[in-house]
C-alpha cells in the first residue's frame, strides 16, 4: 500500500494473482461470497479505490515485460521502473509518468500524463491490445478489431470499471535526448509567472513539458517558492532560449536555473527524485482535487490563488499548487476517439495539501478547508472536466466531470460487459437501463 491514509482499510480476502484464470476465481469468490472488490496495482489511488473490506484482486505478480517490433506487452503488476529498465537498453520508452513506483495498469486506464505527453500523447492513447478478464469469470481479448466498444472504454476509463486487465500492450517510441529543467523565483513573482505560464506552456513546442508549481513547506516562517519543472526534449540551447521566453514574458528573471542534458532513462530518474518543495513523510495524509482549463485564470483570481497559498499556515502543512501542461498530442485526439473526452483543454490546475502524521481531527479539517477554498477560487473559470486518474470523492457530478460527453456511451458498455456492477465503486458508472 503506497497512500498512508488508507493503510487502515483491510481486506477480508487479499488475492495475489499471478495469471487470468486466478483473477477469474478471486471475482468468482466475491460474487458468491457477497464481498465487494477492489483491483491493485501500484496502490496510488487517491480516493482508495485500490482498498477494499472486501475482496482484494492484487495483479501485482503479473510483472513480465516482453519487447518486440517497437511493441512491448507488459503484465498488469508492471511498475513504472520495471518497465523504463526494460526497455532502456533496446533505446525505446513508453510515453508515460515518473513515479517509478506507479503501476502502468492503473496509469493507462485513466489516461496517463508524463513528460513525452504533449509530443506523443495519453499513455492510454498508445495502448493497442489489452486482455481483460470480465464480471462473469471469461478472459477475452481486446483490440479495436476485436471487442471494440471494450477497447474504447478501457482508454481512459477503465480503471476497476469494466474488468480486470491482466495484460497490456503498448507502442513504444525512441527514447529521446532530454534536458531536465528546474527554475525557482521567489513568491513575489508568482502572480506574473503564473499568469505568464498559462499563456507560455501550452503554445511552447510538443518537446517542452514545464510545469509550474508553487509550494509552501511545512515550515510557516519559511515564505512559498515558485518553480517551473519539468524537461524538454532537446539540447541545452534550445532549452534554455524556450526558458528565456517566459522570463520575459513574466519580466521576472528565476532565483535560480538548473538545466541538464541527459539519457532518458536517467532524465525521469532525475524528475522522480527531485521534485520541488519538501519530501512529505511516507506516512503523511494527502488530499487533492483538480480540474482543467481551456482559457487562463484571469489575474485577480490568480492574486488570490496565491495569497490563499500563503495564508493562515500551520505547522506540518505542505501545500502545492501544480499547473500541468496540456495541448499538443494531448489535443490532436478527437474527444470521442477514445473513452478520454478531455481533449480541447491546455492545462491542468492540482491543488495538493499533506500533513504530517499522526494527523489529528483539527490538523485533517483544517488541510481540507485550505483544500476547498483553494479549488473553489478558479473553479469558475474552470471547464469542470477533471483528469480520471486524480478522483476526487467530493464531486458532485464525478461521472461527468471524468467522462464528459462520453459517458452515455461508456454506460452501454459497461451494461454490456458488467450488467450486475460487480465493479463497483463510489463515481463509478451507472449500467444504462434497456440496453442489452
Amino acid at each position: 500500500m503506497v497512500l498512508a491514509r488508507f493503510r487502515d482499510v483491510r481486506p477480508q480476502v487479499a488475492a495475489a494473482c499471478a495469471s487470468a484464470g486466478e483473477v477469474a476465481e478471486a471475482i468468482a469468490l466475491a460474487r458468491g461470497s457477497g464481498l465487494g472488490l477492489a483491483v491493485r496495482s501500484g496502490g496510488h489511488c487517491f480516493a482508495g479505490r485500490s482498498s477494499t473490506t472486501g475482496v482484494l484482486i492484487d495483479v501485482g505478480p503479473m510483472r513480465t515485460v516482453e519487447v518486440q517490433d517497437g511493441l512491448v506487452t507488459v503484465g498488469a503488476g508492471t511498475l513504472l521502473c520495471d518497465l523504463y529498465d526494460a526497455l532502456a537498453p533496446h533505446g525505446r520508452t513508453v510515453a508515460a509518468g515518473c513515479g517509478p513506483d506507479v503501476g502502468i495498469a492503473g496509469l493507462t486506464l485513466g489516461g496517463g500524463l508524463g513528460i513525452l505527453g504533449r509530443t506523443h500523447g495519453l499513455t492510454s492513447d498508445q495502448l493497442v491490445a489489452a486482455e481483460v478478464v470480465l464480471a462473469d469469470g471469461r478472459v477475452v481479448d481486446c483490440d479495436e478489431h476485436t471487442h471494440p466498444d471494450l477497447f474504447w472504454a478501457l482508454r481512459g476509463a477503465g480503471g476497476g470499471q469494466l474488468g480486470v486487465v491482466t495484460r497490456f500492450v503498448l507502442r513504444t517510441v525512441p527514447a529521446p535526448e532530454t534536458t531536465t529543467l528546474h527554475l525557482v523565483w521567489p513568491h513575489a513573482d508568482g502572480a506574473a509567472l503564473l499568469e505568464a505560464w498559462q499563456g507560455w506552456s501550452p503554445a511552447a513546442p510538443d518537446a517542452m513539458a514545464a510545469s509550474l508549481l508553487v509550494t509552501a513547506g511545512a515550515d510557516p516562517s519559511e515564505p512559498p517558492r515558485v518553480h517551473v519543472f519539468g524537461a524538454m526534449l532537446a539540447g541545452e540551447a534550445e532549452t534554455r532560449a524556450q526558458l528565456r521566453a517566459l522570463s520575459d514574458r513574466a519580466g521576472a528573471e528565476p532565483r535560480s536555473t538548473e538545466l541538464r542534458t541527459r539519457g532518458y532513462r536517467q532524465a525521469k530518474a532525475h524528475l522522480s527524485d527531485h521534485g520541488p518543495g519538501d519530501e512529505p513523510s511516507p506516512d503523511a495524509h494527502g488530499w487533492s482535487k483538480s480540474e482543467f482549463f481551456r482559457e487562463p485564470v484571469p489575474g485577480p483570481a490568480v492574486a488570490a490563488l496565491l495569497a490563499h497559498v500563503a495564508a493562515d499556515r500551520a505547522p506540518g502543512q505542505l501545500r502545492v499548487l501544480d499547473l500541468s501542461p496540456w495541448a499538443g498530442a494531448y489535443n490532436r485526439v478527437a474527444p470521442d476517439a477514445t473513452a478520454f473526452p478531455h481533449r480541447a483543454e491546455r492545462f491542468l490546475i492540482k491543488h495538493d495539501v499533506v500533513v504530517d502524521p499522526p494527523p489529528d481531527a483539527a490538523a485533517r479539517e483544517r488541510a481540507l478547508r485550505w483544500l476547498r477554498r483553494s479549488w473553489a477560487l478558479v473553479h469558475p473559470f474552470g471547464t469542470g472536466g477533471v483528469y480520471p486518474n486524480f478522483p476526487d470523492p467530493e464531486l458532485e457530478d464525478a461521472e461527468r466531470a471524468y467522462h464528459g460527453a462520453n459517458l452515455a456511451r461508456l454506460g452501454e458498455v459497461k451494461a454490456a460487459y458488467d450488467p450486475d456492477d460487480v465493479f463497483r465503486f463510489p463515481q463509478s458508472i451507472a449500467p444504462v437501463a434497456g440496453v442489452a
